[in-house]
């Protein structure tokens, strides 16, 4: 017999594999559906690739790759006999089979025992040879088989390389010099002190430098200035601004060359004015608490809806999935997501066609991954309810005290999880995160697989239009831009319960000063009317440069609409930092109606007797050794001396009064007061007043902006790829690129502003896609922001309609702060509003809508 098995597996034994450092051996799921070990077909592992199949997909990978020796697993759990007991080991039937399997641990060890069942199958005729054999077996079969079934888990391969698990203390971090330059680093507002970049800043712990980092390949990054800077200093230690929590932040060490723990953090962001120890503590089992929890415990009774005879559903459209250990932040996201018909078409209706023409490892498939979660929770396949006989037994077992008690597993987004974070340092980690902010990212990776294929992001795409004012010459300024997103401010000031909020203010202060229990707390109220009042109102534009003065000025910006999307998401900003660096959530709920209609924030782009700004860019910054003659000319700035001296009286720096009545153009110290506390952390706030007019003429061709720095290389393709999935020719995006120093946000607006000329390229580079003709019909065309008719194709893809809306998702969050709590979401399906609770589903009974912070609004149509 040893023989025969010997001679059978002989034409195979150059694709049977030992695994190798750095394999990953996936035993506990299928690449393509959620089938395990446990499943009634087992899994089925390729013994060339180590990928793991069930049942309906292993014959699908032996078609395309023509490997035919699998590890069939099989898990067979019982549940023990009557008089067992208690506490027992659970029986296995082979040792070491499944080692270190990762599967369902809902298991009672005390209830249940496992049986586990493993054999190599050879296709295509499933010829089976059961396991263990290895006196029958060849040696090296059996060396591989038991490498595969003692390997670790396919994740656990992962794990050390997560942002948290390789971090080592920084040896500059015990003994960093901090200079004493009197440097505080305000709670907002940051900007790189060489290029004004506002994304991926690094502060420096030793000067209190705060400049940007290098350019990602998700299209985030900067110019490399803080790299710079650690080559021209030699200061080891920098911090990035938008991490830091009271758990630390994410700390870089440029002599290291790799990311480092500062046990210091503390002391050593306190010498810059961040004060992070008083934000929060921590409860004996380790879960973050506000140091006032009351408002925060009845929050997570009303947003999960804690005490209610919640009523459990199961099928298609109602499977819940498993928490990973804060993951929650992604299971919401993904379960409005797969509530959209887009979507749901884009990945789910086309499953049979990304299956068969996914890669090698599809694991490593984005549309695979994506297909097979919506898969997963449309088929009702894992969302099945329990057998009678099943909730009789746990009624005689009291597992459970109120009916229904009974929920479903759930799918593991562990693959799917694995794949979107990888190389991000934040989603990656095993931290809570903010669900916003994943959203985005999911949206980003959306847009950049699908090039040239249907790209169900552009149901939430749409124009916003910036028009932007200079206070001194009263002209304007339009631009586009692309978004996905509606961020509402939720003005305090317009709460309905004013009165009410203030007497709990003065009944906290008193018991805080005698020292008494505080008060009950008091929720603001605000109507989500006010909300919208506040996105229209105008606001400064920080660092402001007027193109008709070529000189910053004090400016203002409003936005409107220039495209409704076909579904509209609003993000309600309940988190703010307090002047000390504390963050916090707002406590507070918002009447948010079923029905909303923001038609009258359509935009109505230049309107008659508005003059508009030149197309100018900003000049270049002159190096330091050049500035000293820039004010040679002996033509002085009119500047109102008298205004000058009223701010200089309330100990401003002179030279910064002089720029801040010139830049607001003389039109007043009030205006100039804005313009100096707006300004006055700059690093240049005190220097002598430079002006632009006494540099070269400023060209006005639109293919060379002033300012922008020319590029030897191509731009990133990453960043290419984004702009082209947006809709915009790929030479246009180039050259928006270049003209940007690669900045995305600024190329998306030079596009806008640089109508692409016509030519061959960019009529072929649309003529796979099908454009909204009526996108910008009901935005009036001007020069600058519009694309005429004839150009549509050159902007991006947008399908805009009227602007009545209606809710059908909204996702809560409970926590002092995005970093902690718990998620959830609410979806309206079938005229009923569902909780989904990670694992768990339920018909929702109080739906709390004024307690969310994502609102998710689905266009209606005209009729």
């Amino acid at each position: 017999m040893a023989a025969d098995l010997g001679e059978l597996l002989v034409p195979f034994m150059p694709t049977i594999r030992v695994p190798k450092t750095g394999d990953r051996v996936y035993k506990s799921e299928c690449a393509f559906s959620f089938d395990s070990p446990e499943s009634e077909g087992g899994l089925y592992v390729c013994m060339n690739t180590f990928l793991g199949f069930g049942r309906e997909h292993v014959e699908r990978h032996y078609r395309k790759t023509g490997q035919s020796v699998y590890m069939h697993l099989k898990r067979h759990v019982k549940e023990k006999a009557t008089g067992a007991a208690g506490g027992a080991i659970p029986r296995r039937r082979n040792g070491k089979v499944f080692l270190d399997l990762e599967l369902n641990r809902d298991f009672n060890g005390e209830d249940y025992e496992y049986e586990d069942e493993a054999k190599l199958v050879i296709f295509p005729d499933h010829f089976e040879i059961p396991l263990p054999n290895i006196e029958e077996l060849p040696a090296l079969v059996t060396i591989a088989c038991d490498a595969v079934l003692n390997a670790p888990s396919a994740y656990k391969k992962q794990e050390p390389e997560s942002w948290e698990e390789e971090i080592q203390v920084s040896r500059h971090a015990r003994s960093l010099r901090q200079l004493d330059n009197g440097v505080r680093i305000p709670p907002s507002g940051w900007k790189c002190q060489k290029c004004e970049m506002r994304e991926n800043l690094w502060l420096n712990l030793t000067d209190g430098t705060v400049l940007c980092g290098k350019w990602f390949f998700d299209g985030s990054g900067g110019n490399g200035h803080a790299l710079e800077h650690y080559r021209e200093t030699n200061y080891p230690l920098a911090v990035k601004l938008d991490t830091i929590t009271p758990d630390g932040a994410d700390v870089y060490s440029f002599e290291e060359e790799e990311a480092v723990l500062d046990p210091h953090m503390s002391e050593h962001l306190s010498h810059f004015g961040i004060d992070m120890l008083q934000m929060q503590r921590r409860t004996e089992n380790g879960h973050h608490t506000d140091n006032n929890p009351r408002p925060r415990v009845s929050e997570w009774e009303v947003i999960q809806e804690s005490g209610m005879k919640l009523k459990a559903v199961y099928g298609s459209g109602y499977t819940g999935i498993k928490n990973l250990g804060n993951s929650c932040y992604l299971s919401t996201v993904l379960q409005v997501l797969f509530s959209i018909p887009d979507f749901q078409r884009m990945y789910v209706g086309n499953l049979q066609r990304i299956f068969d023409y996914s890669p090698l490892d599809p694991t490593q498939d984005f549309a695979t991954q994506m297909a097979k979660l919506g898969h997963g929770l449309l088929s009702g396949q894992y969302s099945k309810p329990p057998m009678k006989s099943e909730l009789i037994e746990q009624v005689m077992k009291e597992e459970h005290k109120v009916l229904n008690g009974h929920h479903q597993r759930g799918i593991s987004p562990r693959m799917l999880k694995s794949l979107v974070s990888r190389g991000h340092p934040e989603f990656s980690s095993n931290r809570q995160q903010d669900a916003h902010e994943f959203f985005l990212h999911l949206i980003n990776l959306v847009e950049r697989n699908s090039a040239g294929s249907e790209n169900s992001s552009d149901s939430f795409r749409f124009l916003v239009e910036e028009r932007i004012q200079c206070c001194q010459t009263r002209r304007v300024r339009y631009n586009q831009r692309v978004d996905y997103c509606i961020q509402l401010p939720a003005p305090i000031e317009a709460a309905t319960n004013r009165e009410e909020l203030l007497a709990y203010e003065a009944k906290r202060k008193e018991a805080e000063e005698n020292m008494r229990a505080p008060p009950e707390p008091v929720r603001a109220r605000i109507p989500f009317t006010a909300c919208l009042q506040a996105f229209t109102e105008p606001e400064n534009v920080p660092d402001f440069w007027s193109s008709a003065l070529q000189a910053k000025s004090a400016g203002v910006k409003t936005s409107r609409f220039a495209s409704f999307p076909e579904y509209l998401v609003v993000q309600i900003k309940k988190f703010t930092f307090g002047v000390d660096w504390v963050p916090k959530k707002l406590d507070l709920a918002i009447d948010v109606p079923d029905f909303l209609d923001v038609s009258r924030l359509r935009a109505t782009g230049l309107q008659a007797g508005e003059e508009e700004l030149p197309d100018l860019m900003p000049p270049i910054v002159l190096p330091e050794d050049t500035r000293d003659n820039s004010m040679s000319s002996t033509d002085s700035p009119e500047i109102d001396e008298g205004a000058v001296m009223q701010l200089a009286e309330m100990g401003f720096p002179l030279e910064a009064c002089r720029k801040a009545v010139y830049y607001t153009g003389n039109m007043g110290p009030e205006m100039a007061f804005n313009w100096i506390i707006a300004h006055m952390e700059e690093p240049d706030f005190a220097e002598p007043l430079t002006l632009p007019s006494m540099m070269d003429p400023l060209p006005s061709t639109s293919d060379s902006p002033i300012g922008a720095t020319p590029l030897e290389n191509s731009p990133p393709e990453e960043s290419v790829a984004i702009l082209t999935s947006m809709g915009f020719p790929r030479n246009h995006s180039i050259r928006a690129l270049k003209a940007t120093n690669n900045n995305l946000e600024r190329a998306l607006d030079w596009i806008f502003t640089h109508p692409e000329e016509e030519d061959s390229d960019a009529l072929s580079d649309m003529a796979d896609t099908e454009p909204n003709d009526s996108a910008f019909s009901n935005v009036n065309s001007h020069s600058d922001s519009t694309l005429s008719p004839d150009r549509e194709t050159s902007g991006p893809r947008v399908k805009d309609g009227p602007g009545r809306y209606e809710l059908f998702g909204f996702i809560s969050h409970m926590g002092a702060s995005t970093m902690s709590g718990h998620y959830v979401c609410h979806i309206k399906k079938e005229g009923r509003w569902v909780i989904y609770n990670d694992h768990k589903v339920c018909l929702s009974e109080r739906p709390p809508k004024d307690l969310g912070y994502i609102y998710f609004y689905r266009r209606l149509s005209s009729s």
